[in-house]
């Protein structure tokens, strides 16, 4: 087994320590386009191993995909990180020609690979992966929901002091300010979470998790790190060892909820042929408009891509 991780910032770098330390694959390789910067991330992560007690190796390299080869998982972390005062949409020209040219490489050198794209703005990134990739939907997918799910959840566990272990939750939509939470299908301990918490409460629990990325970004000065890479990281376990995880996964619609040619949030079964299937929820009205929203905001930014004429 094998797992490429592209791009060795932080959020890269976070997600290959996690899969090594989990012992996802027999090797974990970071590539940067920064001379040694892989190299020497790769490094570091491996002089925790004898610490840290396991055998998968991460190896760095410096724009050579020849080291990927044959990867049965690849995630894109590559291009430009939110700044202050940067919205997601501006970021949508450079990401687009930088996860383009990955995908190209990836796919010329792991054609049987399954794709997970974590680069921003993340729902039109991963839309340009697909279109670079030409390979089925199931296999080329984006993580958002993970990391907004997770968000959420931990808010919540502060403001009820009980442990994140029991919070399960779902959440939808576009990764950014139209995300989508589901108060009716969150619970703690299987209690519907709307029994232990006031609505205004929630509310604002609900429009922290909406701003949770720009929230980090105001605290940093760049965007977070730990959380988006230990999220990537879960799906490439769910992946790798085909647990049939249902997750809040970035995918390609063909007439779920009513959408079509539309990469959004729902909830998938991953496993090891990337999303299994996808989950359609009984949504009522008031949800249906909230996604449905999110979604005309998804294919506006989808938009400025198609516009761009790159494919």
């Amino acid at each position: 087994m094998k797992i490429s991780v592209i791009g060795a910032g932080n959020v890269g770098a976070t997600c290959a320590d996690v899969c090594a330390r989990k012992e996802l694959a027999n090797e974990v390789v970071l590539l940067d386009i920064k001379e040694n910067f892989a190299e020497g991330k790769a490094l570091d992560i491996w002089q925790t191993a004898p610490i840290d007690l396991y055998d998968a190796r991460p190896v760095g390299s410096t724009n050579d995909y020849k080291a990927t080869a044959g990867s049965d998982v690849v995630v894109i972390t590559s291009g430009l990180p939110r700044k202050p005062g940067m919205s997601r949409d501006d970021l949508i020209e450079t990401n687009a020609k930088i996860v383009k040219s990955v995908t190209e490489q990836v796919i010329e050198h792991s054609p049987e690979a399954v794709i997970m794209v974590v680069s921003n703005p993340l729902d039109v990134m991963t839309y340009c992966a697909f279109l670079t990739a030409k390979v089925d939907p199931s296999k080329v997918f984006g993580m958002a929901g993970i990391l907004d799910t997770a968000r959420y959840r931990a808010f919540l566990a502060t403001e009820l002091n009980v442990s994140p272990k029991d919070i399960q939750a779902v959440l939808m939509g576009g990764h950014g300010d139209t995300m989508v939470p589901l108060p009716r299908y969150t619970t703690v301990g299987g209690i519907p979470v709307t029994e232990l918490i006031e609505a205004d409460k929630l509310d604002a629990i609900i429009e922290r998790t909406k701003g949770g990325g720009g929230e980090i970004v105001k605290l940093l000065g760049t965007s977070a790190w730990y959380a988006p890479g230990a999220a990537a990281a879960q799906m490439v376990e769910a992946v790798v060892r085909d647990q049939k995880r249902v997750f809040p996964v970035c995918a390609w619609l063909q007439g779920e909820y009513g959408l079509n040619d539309i990469y959004l949030g729902v909830p998938v079964v991953l496993g090891r042929k990337g999303i299994e299937r996808i989950i359609e929820l009984d949504l009522n009205e008031s949800e249906k408009q909230l996604l449905n929203t999110s979604a005309t905001a998804v294919k506006e930014v989808m938009g400025v891509l198609d516009t761009m004429k790159l494919f």
